[in-house]
């Protein structure tokens, strides 16, 4: 691929290997990143222009994410060998796609930017193997992205956008809450952050969707329940709290997800009216949301936090978000979240994490030693 008469041929653009691009001189301000995700069941490109000042100025000049929800949701859930083999068919398509939108070349990016981990091993090795085999053809510097510092900085493009001083921001004590993962972290500032807790078994995210297949709703699972819970009686049920008191940040969401279980074999019955599935989902939201809110608001006021951050698939939850936003309030701190577009999986979020890599003096590695790492901690 890499020979002398090699030629990539990619969105309408021939790139001929005599003519491979090297990165940016030292010092440069603006920059192009194409950023690539395919951690899970998204396949994702997006094009961001970066003004590397006294803090990143992000501009999204396009991002294309092709979901296989409808692929996913005949068998229930995500499977990862399915999930791969869309990634190879889509991936190319994507990239094309992301490059058109953004009225930008091949040639015009400065960086390629890819999820490494963590996530679904086969579904990473897609985009991890494209993204090396385009830096080996064009020459382009590589950016490896922990698909969890995605989350973390998603918020972050909106900090000045929204007029805030960074002296006024930080600390923030950031909650991750998706499919995968739940993370409480500290962050001192946009270098310096550590890892507070994090879930013991489930994720929140997962909790839902096995709630949501338990009883019988559509997958996703997080979307069914939320929608089903607006109607139902929250306190309908006494669903534990899990870990709740304990004085450590992590989170279990296991033994709830099995007291929603034991209760449904408890009515004894094989069919479940609609309304008892909506007080079901709304019991089991307000446990969930009442953990994940009260150990960020402890952790809050013992960090003497300035921010909250919100993030992750779950972040487009409408009641940890209301909830989240009263209690800031309260405390007299910020709230920040990323737009609902950059709660699910998506490539614009890893763009914006390679910003600021960037920025904080990260250096790309080369095609050579890039690996995908499913099990990649924050």
């Amino acid at each position: 691929m890499a020979g002398k008469n090699t030629k990539l041929i990619l969105a309408g653009n021939t790139l001929s290997a005599a003519h491979r691009a090297t990165s940016p001189p030292k010092g440069e301000k603006n920059i192009v990143i194409l950023a690539l995700e395919t951690s899970c069941d998204e396949t994702a490109a997006a094009v961001l222009k970066v003004q590397n000042n006294k803090w990143p100025k992000i501009t999204t000049l396009s991002s294309i994410v092709n979901s296989q929800i409808k692929l996913h949701s005949k068998m229930g859930g995500v499977v990862p060998e399915v999930a791969a083999r869309a990634h190879v068919k889509n991936i190319l398509p994507v990239i094309k796609k992301a490059l058109t939108d953004s009225n930008l070349s091949l040639t015009s990016i400065d960086y390629i930017a890819v999820t490494h981990g963590p996530g679904l091993i086969p579904s990473l090795i897609v985009g991890v193997e494209f993204a090396k085999a385009l830096a080996m053809a064009t020459g382009k510097p590589l950016i490896p992205v922990n698909h969890m510092l995605g989350h973390l900085y998603s918020p972050f493009a909106q900090i000045k956008d929204k007029g805030l001083k960074i002296k006024d921001v930080f600390p923030i004590i950031s909650l991750i809450v998706s499919g995968g993962h739940t993370i409480l972290v500290l962050m001192e500032n946009e270098k310096k952050y550590r890892v507070l807790g994090q879930t013991v078994d489930d994720a929140a995210g997962e909790a839902f969707d096995k709630v949501a297949k338990l009883l019988g709703l559509p997958y996703p699972g997080g979307p069914a329940v939320s929608k089903q819970a607006g109607k139902g009686n929250p306190t309908a049920i006494k669903f534990p709290r899990p870990m709740l008191n304990n004085k450590n940040y992590n989170f279990s969401f296991s033994g709830l997800k099995t007291a929603v279980l034991y209760h449904v074999r408890s009515l004894a019955t094989s069919h479940l009216s609609l309304a008892t599935k909506q007080d079901i989902c709304a019991s089991f939201q307000a446990a969930a949301v009442d953990v994940l809110v009260q150990k960020t608001v402890r952790a809050v006021k013992q960090f003497k936090a300035k921010s909250v951050a919100l993030s992750g698939g779950v972040a487009a939850n409408q009641l940890l978000r209301n909830e989240l936003v009263v209690n800031c309030k309260l405390l007299n701190v910020k709230f920040m979240a990323p737009p609902m577009n950059l709660c699910t999986d998506n490539a614009e979020m890893i763009g914006i994490a390679a910003a600021f890599a960037l920025f904080n003096s990260k250096k790309p590695i080369s095609y050579k030693k890039l690996k995908a790492d499913s099990n990649l901690a924050l």
